[in-house]
């Protein structure tokens, strides 16, 4: 009995294995083919000098961000199940920090892309970004909240375990509200690019491809995230210590 219970464990820890592989792999493909499309396709990346050109960055560090770095703080506590919490936490926090610059960064490209031109661009007028404003707002509060609760906590124990469910399912729905903005994002992209150039979407050349491969890539991404994250035989259990702490609070 005590073999078939070891089996299953070892079999679902390797298809967990699995599953984060595949993650990575996605989270980059999603990267390179955004940098490609960006880069290759639509003329290159320049700074406020080039506004129109300034705004590709704009993709390319949202979905860097707010996408690939965004999963892997989440999945942290999946994968380095063995690693003290007290690492774990700073882990998940630099990363979210680090996603937080990015996205200031991509913030900046699209807003400046927007002003500087001649003559300038109505800011937020789209589905996309009001999506994509409300996402990165609730980013800073989720990340904002888990500083305080967690890193530099003034609540309870008792507090922390009851805030900790919604804190993960926030996690969850903010990354799916990501994806939504970078699908929406890359349709408005191609639709206003197919107007004002010689690509055409419907005429499903290469950029067409990318643009679409991008869009399951990311899509493909978020599900599996959430689906591990889910799961609770893949959830971190506490060690004997923070059992004790837990007990004592």
């Amino acid at each position: 009995m005590e073999n078939n219970e070891r089996r299953e464990q070892q079999g679902s820890l390797a298809f967990f294995t699995v599953l984060i592989l595949i993650i990575q792999v996605l989270g980059l493909t999603a990267v390179i083919l955004v940098a490609v499309w960006m880069g290759s396709y639509r003329g290159g990346f320049a700074w406020q000098s080039d506004p129109a050109h300034e705004f590709n960055y704009h993709p390319v560090f949202m979905v860097t961000g707010m996408i690939f770095l965004y999963s892997d703080a989440i999945l942290t506590y999946r994968v380095f199940r063995n690693v003290k919490k007290t690492y774990l936490k700073a882990i998940h926090g630099i990363i979210q920090g680090v996603v937080l610059i990015f996205t200031g960064v991509g913030l900046k490209a699209v807003f400046d892309s927007h002003n500087l031109h001649s003559p300038p661009i109505p800011n937020l007028y789209s589905l996309h970004s009001w999506i994509g404003l409300i996402t990165v707002i609730l980013f800073g509060l989720q990340w904002l909240s888990g500083l305080i609760s967690f890193v530099a906590p003034q609540l309870s124990m008792r507090a922390r375990q009851t805030y900790m469910p919604h804190h993960v399912f926030w996690g969850l729905a903010i990354l799916c509200l990501a994806a939504a903005s970078a699908v929406t994002g890359m349709t408005e992209k191609a639709l206003f690019t197919d107007f004002y150039s010689s690509f055409k979407y419907s005429s499903f050349g290469m950029e067409t491809y990318i643009i679409n491969f991008l869009g399951v890539t990311i899509v493909s991404l978020v599900a599996l995230v959430v689906y591990v994250v889910s799961r609770p035989e893949y959830k971190r259990q506490p060690s004997p210590e923070e059992e004790h702490i837990q007990l004592v609070h």
